[in-house]
């Protein structure tokens, strides 16, 4: 089962997301773990690195929806990926997915 944590940011971003946004990016993180677990994503999910980040990925959750992320250490007795979310938005967020 894989697991997740979130940078400040991440969580500062989705408390601005709207309601349904945020109940699009929850349908589209169940298909994301799905996948994870499968270890194929779905082309809908158009997850990919990001240009220029070797160690940053994107997902698509909406038309304008995006979310970054990076893959941590395993936990340890957690067998899976760790997921750490970074940055949730529109395509503004590709500006600086960094941001901590």
């Amino acid at each position: 089962m894989p697991t997740h944590d979130q940078l400040d940011s991440f969580f500062h971003d989705y408390k601005r997301l709207t309601e349904a946004e945020k109940a699009l990016f929850r349908q589209a993180v169940g298909h994301f773990v799905h996948d994870l677990r499968t270890g194929e994503f779905r082309k809908g999910l158009r997850v990919k690195q990001m240009s220029g980040h070797d160690d940053i990925w994107e997902l698509t959750w909406a038309p304008d929806g995006r979310a970054t992320f990076q893959y941590g250490a395993e936990l340890p007795g957690q067998p899976g990926p760790h997921i750490i979310w970074r940055r949730i938005g529109s395509h503004d967020i590709f500006g600086r997915p960094w941001r901590l």
